[in-house]
């Protein structure tokens, strides 16, 4: 694990957009990072209830940071300077 990127313990569902949105610090940045219900019920291998989605999150976080860290370390932003793992 790099320890420049570190990950606060936030997340949040985020209905509109159906994503959860967790905060992600490098060099003193704030990068936001979302992941899609779609790519959580995908990672789960089944579909999550949105009164689960939290749960779901936190049960794949070291995997989704995981994956953060390398669009990050990646310069895969999109343009509102995000980071989308799907």
């Amino acid at each position: 694990m790099n320890q420049n990127i570190l990950f606060p313990d936030i997340q949040t569902w985020v209905a509109k957009r159906k994503a959860v949105i967790f905060p992600a610090q490098q060099a003193g940045q704030l990068i936001e990072c979302v992941v899609s219900l779609e790519k959580l019920s995908e990672m789960t291998g089944y579909p999550i209830q949105e009164d689960k989605i939290l749960l779901a999150f936190d049960a794949l976080r070291f995997d989704l940071e995981d994956l953060a860290e390398e669009a990050i370390e990646d310069e895969n932003f999109n343009l509102a300077g995000e980071v989308e793992l799907g």
